[in-house]
């Protein structure tokens, strides 16, 4: 089997590709046959044009920092203007946050520029796991899906797919892309800021701590264009609805501490909830009411054997994809048993690959309405299929306490 987790290949320049082994947190893949977590790609980690630092932006024009993020960066001895000027390129273990309420993600006004943006497609070469891996004891294991070849999403997309989008964010080995979704806010109904994503788009496991530089990019390349297209296209045209910066994530507390490159560890619990604000205003409008959508999240989906269909939908960027347009797979989903212990996760035939990581799995609910039930987390060797974690109790923790956090705001 094949992961789809970001490879971590730092590319400097559209002219010089360099492969190497996949991992998630920078940590290497040490068999090719073993399950991994992920459907995230690398890219390039410089950035055009000096950066400079904020969460909201003021009358004046000025990028401001809001104190709660500057009281939580001293917390960690991180100097703002260090922090803005790079100093987040600093991985050293020691700096790498870690623990769920330490994450920190200030406002790089101008990071990611298209350029920025494409670089984080480059497919990479990946590493799965045998059959062996997926027998014995571990539970209720449904035969191998047929391959569902995946389908390009008519544009624009923000017609047919309004919620989709790119969750772009920096490793300790270069730039990465994910696949996310904007979904409802039971605090801040039709006004939500929420979008959902993998939590290995966010946080790199047990063996790391927090990415950085995490920012949601709604309706990415609306109108399909070609790589060679986007090269000379504005950012208003690769980013159409703009650049919302994640100013707080949360993942699962077994992802954090259990989740890793290799095995599938931690898949059944891989899922993150972003709060994201806008990079450069947007008239008061909160990200639901920019997009004109966001889906609903079903907690209490059907057991697989009663639901018809699922739909995955990403950015693959993977070879034969090059993570600029939007795919779907719609697939009659079976069962896929990492450990016993974890809940079963869904699995669907699919040939999206690296880059479709947290793209939102949509099924329709018994009052006849489309809902998120999952997100895309792993694949095989052989790209032919994709699991995601079915969403319980502990998903709707996490979306519970990432809602209440901002529901006085």
């Amino acid at each position: 089997m094949r992961s789809i987790r970001p490879p971590f290949a730092a590319r400097r320049g559209r002219s010089a590709r360099r492969r190497t082994s996949p991992a998630l947190a920078a940590v290497g893949v040490a068999a090719a046959l073993a399950l991994t977590a992920t459907a995230c790609d690398s890219g390039g980690d410089t950035a055009s044009g000096p950066p400079t630092a904020s969460a909201s932006q003021g009358g004046d024009g000025k990028i401001q920092i809001p104190d709660d993020i500057k009281n939580k960066l001293k917390e960690h001895g991180i100097d703002v203007d260090k922090w803005k000027g790079g100093a987040w390129k600093n991985w050293d273990k020691d700096e790498w946050l870690r623990q769920a309420d330490d994450f920190i993600n200030p406002i790089i006004k101008g990071l990611w520029d298209p350029a920025r943006m494409r670089g984080a497609d480059d497919p990479d070469k990946n590493k799965g796991v045998d059959d062996a891996d997926l027998t014995g004891d571990q539970g209720v294991t449904d035969p191998e899906p047929a391959p569902v070849t995946a389908r390009a999403v008519q544009t624009s997309y923000h017609a047919n797919v309004p919620e989709a989008g790119k969750v772009f964010f920096d490793s300790p080995e270069g730039t990465m892309v994910c696949s996310a979704t904007v979904v409802e806010d039971p605090a801040h109904p039709g006004k939500s800021n929420l979008v959902w994503t993998a939590g290995h788009c966010v946080h790199a496991g047990k063996k790391g701590g927090w990415y950085r530089n995490i920012a949601f990019v709604p309706s990415y390349n609306d109108s399909g264009r070609t790589a060679a297209q986007l090269e000379s296209a504005p950012r208003e045209e690769v980013a159409p609805y703009g650049v919302w910066w994640s100013d707080w994530a949360q993942t699962s507390d077994q992802w954090i501490e259990h989740g890793g490159p290799t095995g599938g560890q931690g898949a059944s619990y891989d899922y993150a909830v972003l709060h994201v604000t806008p990079e450069k205003g947007s008239g008061g409008k909160s990200l639901e009411e920019t997009v004109g959508s966001a889906l609903p999240v079903n907690f209490n989906a059907p057991a697989v054997p009663k639901v018809s269909s699922i739909t995955a939908t990403g950015y693959p960027a993977a070879a034969p994809f090059d993570g600029q347009k939007l795919y779907q797979c719609t697939d009659r989903p079976g069962r896929l048993s990492v450990a016993q212990a974890d809940p079963t996760m869904y699995r669907i035939g699919c040939t999206m690959t690296g880059g479709s990581s947290g793209g939102g799995w949509v099924a329709t609910g018994s009052d006849g309405k489309p809902a998120l039930v999952s997100n895309t987390s792993i694949g095989p060797v052989k790209f032919g299929w994709l699991a995601g974690p079915r969403l319980g109790d502990v998903a709707k923790g996490v979306y519970d306490s990432v809602s209440a956090k901002y529901a006085g705001r």
